[in-house]
């Protein structure tokens, strides 16, 4: 059982192709939809869109 429904764990995955993820929590609630925030990606050297995947 998830410690709580209205707060998933999410995995923000990088669209630069490069591989390099970050988890965190969201809620279903305020954020139905997919998650997009622009991250620093270490591997590409620089701030790229994060997309949450399912």
């Amino acid at each position: 059982m998830a410690r709580n429904d209205a707060r998933p764990v999410i995995t923000l995955r990088s669209t630069a192709g490069t591989g390099q993820s970050y988890v965190t929590r969201k809620s279903r609630r305020n954020n139905p939809d997919r998650l997009v925030l622009r991250k620093y990606d270490p591997a590409a050297g620089q701030h790229v869109l994060f997309r949450e995947e399912r």
